[in-house]
């Protein structure tokens, strides 16, 4: 029992008639039956009921009754989803298991699950877009390989955040105000507002507006360092340094803020254009772990930390009909730059002292100094897609979807791993302190042709079979590494020509791998009656391979995912309870696997073979009048299928049988909500919510998990009381009410042969908040 939680027990009984398991397929009520959810998985507008792949989503006014305003947010409700984090838009997606650990580095693998704005992808090639939650019609969730008709980077699933769009029907506008208090940290508050305008009788804007603070509740607390400069014989004698200067309470506070501008125009009744227009900025300060050594949410950082994520976003919907016909175009231009600084004292303090890999003890004075690294970071992408699409009628026996993409993505990475007063042979020509330079560029491009094609043998069984084209082409130019007075065989000693990336030194890498093949989609589906539906799917996923920078490896390959899924959409009790699930199993081929190798640089390695096999289901139920049911579980069993041996001369990294890292076996999440007639025309809720997330791995090598340890498991209760009056409402809420002390992350600075200090990234204290909004 953890030490902020010793009163669980006497609050979980005193709150046991309110709290629950919430669910993802969470769906609004109509009186006493479940109101239909409409989404667009399958990029045609369908009846939840009727889509036989495994889809959960989250509707717009669930997403405000359990308080949602981020990825993390959602990511707690979808019991198949796991979101590692290290600090706000520096996340990893995964989902049913499929992951081995990566360390997101910006020559490593892509990601292996897609996120969409509306039709447009927003995965860059470290990550998603951690995009604000407000005034969006749902977020869905497709779990399994979505290779057909999303493609790469949609391996193990597919996430997708509709937009509300403009509407010509009528004048609404809406703002909301919140203010919070972290416990063992610092305030926080919010506004959030829309306004929707008709121009005309077929044209419409919309503007939507955001604003949030989120305190912090780190604690940077005193500490010092002691480097033992120098190697016997010439040991110099030790330089200890403190961090006195930045000595701070809840030091990791975040700021963000953003808009949205949509535009919609129906040319006729037949053809729209949709422009969009998305930009967000998120600053965050301070580190997001702790260090366990120095206290519960305590750590001891000897450099600025900080992170400055800007994006926007010019997407173009054009949707019409030729004939009977449906014609779709979905464009977008997207661009992020990401500025940030890191503390990399511990890499110094293990590797270069203690290790006795570190040659720079000396400044230009030749007087022993402070020889902490830090990190500053400037990475710059650009991605844009084009997707063109055409589907034949939705009330035809034959429905078929087929069409054309192109993706083209560009990183421009920037990362001075720098010493203050480095000696000036040591620094990389042109850089000064700059002990590590990566100056590099790497794009990667996607190109695509698929068709989806779906025919009812009779009113009951319908089949579906699909298949996706593509080819990749990646590369990686540029520079990295060190001075050659530092090295003789790597950075600058390792150039063969004059710098092809603006600001870089000279050249040693410039490589590019290409890849083609194809994935498919088959399922069969059969409609029991009205209410149930069986269905059983076998799909593959990909994942393009790219560029290892270390000269001595070869490129890594694409690898695949296939799975085999027998699923069940069902609802009961005249359409009161809504049941749906799937139980599958993958297997995930030569699977890309990154880590820290020699001298702490990333290597990507295809790993071998692993298995996962599971169960999710969800629950949507209306009790009795006012009161409603959500729950959803997963139970998740990844693992290695072969020994991952990266060495043939050493034994392996880890056996056959091996967990796989990041997800838990067990999920489990629940809501209960209440509503009611206060007095007059005033209504009023409560509810109640309940996640448990079980243990789990953070790394995949024996080795790592010896130092770094396990994640235990962790449950949060969640309270929400409210009341509604004609156009305005009022709430008050507790997230994580029993202030458990759940672990999303832990980490080592280096490989964990060399550094031992374990860095802890936890879940969000308890917080208490009160809301105040308007609808006009």
């Amino acid at each position: 029992m953890s030490t902020r939680s010793t009163h669980r027990l006497g609050a979980l009984l005193a709150t046991s008639m309110l709290t629950g398991l919430a669910a993802p397929a969470l769906a609004q009520t109509a009186g006493s039956q479940l109101e239909e959810v409409v989404v667009t998985a399958q990029k045609r507008s369908e009846n939840l009921q009727d889509v036989p792949i495994s889809v959960q989503a989250i509707g717009a006014e669930r997403l405000d009754e359990l308080q949602i305003s981020d990825m993390t947010d959602y990511a707690r409700f979808l019991p198949n989803v796991t979101v590692q984090t290290a600090a706000p838009g520096f996340s990893t997606i995964y989902m049913r298991g499929v992951a081995s650990g990566e360390n997101s580095n910006h020559s490593g693998p892509l990601p292996s699950v897609g996120v969409y704005l509306d039709e447009q992808p927003v995965t860059t090639i470290t990550g998603p877009l951690d995009i604000h939650v407000y005034d969006i019609a749902r977020v869905e969730v497709l779990s399994g390989p979505q290779g057909t008709l999303y493609g790469a980077s949609s391996q193990a699933g597919t996430i997708r955040i509709i937009t509300n769009k403009p509407s010509p029907s009528g004048f609404s506008a809406a703002y909301d105000l919140e203010v919070n208090k972290v416990s063992h940290g610092d305030y926080g508050y919010g506004f959030e507002g829309y306004v929707n305008q008709p121009l005309r009788e077929n044209a419409a804007v919309r503007l939507v507006a955001w604003a949030q603070h989120d305190g912090g509740y780190i604690d940077n607390v005193p500490g010092t360092l002691t480097y033992p400069i120098g190697l016997p014989p010439d040991n110099l004698g030790p330089v200890t340094i403190n961090n006195n200067r930045l000595v701070e309470d809840d030091y990791n506070e975040v700021d963000t803020y953003g808009a949205r501008a949509a535009l919609r125009i129906d040319l006729d009744d037949t053809w729209s254009i949709t422009p969009t227009l998305n930009a967000q900025r998120t600053e965050a300060d301070g580190n997001f772990s702790y260090d366990p050594t120095k206290g519960d949410l305590n750590v001891s950082r000897f450099r600025p930390e900080r992170s400055d994520d800007k994006w926007v976003q010019a997407a173009l919907t054009i949707e019409g009909a030729v004939s009977n016909l449906d014609l779709v175009y979905a464009g977008a231009m997207m661009k992020r730059w990401v500025d940030s600084e890191s503390d990399y004292s511990d890499y110094s303090y293990f590797y270069d002292t203690l290790a006795g890999y570190g040659v720079y003890w000396l400044d230009d004075a030749d007087r022993p100094h402070d020889i902490s690294q830090y990190i500053q970071a400037k990475d710059a992408y650009k991605k844009t897609s084009h997707e063109f699409r055409v589907a034949t009628p939705a009330d035809q026996p034959l429905r078929v979807t087929m069409g054309l993409f192109y993706q083209r993505q560009t990183h421009n990475i920037q990362q001075r791993y720098k010493i203050d007063d480095l000696n000036a042979p040591t620094e990389v020509p042109g850089w000064p302190d700059t002990i590590w330079l990566t100056k590099q560029l790497r794009v990667d491009r996607d190109y695509a042709a698929f068709a989806d094609a779906t025919f009812d043998f009779t009113d009951k069984l319908s089949v579906t079979g699909g298949i996706r084209f593509f080819k990749s082409k990646n590369s990686l130019e540029g520079f990295f590494g060190f001075s050659d007075f530092y090295s003789s065989q790597t950075g600058v000693a390792a150039c063969f020509g004059p710098p092809v990336v603006r600001g870089g030194p000279c050249t040693n890498v410039d490589k590019v791998t290409e890849d083609n093949g194809h994935t498919y989609r088959l399922n069969a589906q059969y409609e029991i009656d009205d209410d149930r539906m069986v269905y059983l799917t076998y799909s593959t996923g990909y994942r393009p391979g790219g560029i290892n920078r270390r000269g001595t490896l070869p490129p890594y390959q694409a690898d695949y995912l296939k799975n085999l899924e027998l699923g069940w959409k069902t609802q009961w009790l005249d359409r009161r309870v809504r049941w749906n699930g799937a139980v599958y199993s993958e297997k995930w081929d030569d699977f890309q696997f990154s880590f820290l190798g020699a001298n702490g640089l990333t290597e990507i390695r295809n790993a071998g073979k692993a298995k996962m096999k599971g169960i999710e289901s969800d629950l949507s139920w209306v009790v009795a009048e006012g009161l409603t049911l959500n729950a959803a579980a997963s139970y998740t069993d990844a693992e290695l299928d072969e020994d991952y041996v990266p060495d043939p001369s050493a034994p392996p990294a880890a056996v056959k049988g091996t967990r796989l890292p990041v997800s838990a076996k067990v999920k489990v999440n629940a809501t209960v909500r209440y509503e009611w007639t206060l007095m007059g025309d005033m209504e009023a809720h409560v509810q109640g919510s309940v996640v448990h997330t079980g243990s789990a791995w953070p790394d995949l090598q024996a080795a790592d998990r010896d130092v770094v340890g396990k994640l235990p498991a962790y449950t949060t209760v969640d309270l929400v009381a409210g009341v509604q009056r004609e156009n305005w409402r009022f709430e008050a809420y507790v997230k994580n009410l029993l202030d458990e002390e759940g672990q999303i992350d832990r980490g080592v600075q280096c490989i964990s042969s060399v550094c031992s200090r374990v860095f802890v990234t936890p879940i969000r204290p308890r917080i208490l908040g009160v809301r105040f909004g308007q609808s006009f």
